[in-house]
């Protein structure tokens, strides 16, 4: 299965729809209910949270949610994350 996954390109879309949906689960429940908007583009997650104060707070945590939501998909599909 994971062979025709592959031949058919499908596994790179496959890996960033399971990191996008990881995100409530890795960067909690408080942040993910201000995420109004997140997607992949370059091996950057951009992310749109609505609180400023818990985009200052996010901020600081951007290196070891990397880490987490790649760990969480098995690969490294993300590089960083960028707050708007």
């Amino acid at each position: 299965m994971r062979v025709i996954i592959r031949q058919n390109g499908l596994e790179t879309p496959l890996m960033q729809r399971r990191l996008l949906e990881a995100w409530e689960s890795v960067a909690g429940e408080v942040v993910a209910k201000y995420t109004t908007e997140k997607y992949i583009k370059n091996q950057t997650l951009f992310v749109h949270l609505e609180n400023p104060a818990l985009r200052s707070e996010v901020s600081m945590m951007k290196e070891e949610l990397v880490r987490k939501l790649n760990n969480a998909v098995g690969g490294q599909m993300i590089r960083e994350i960028k707050l708007v």
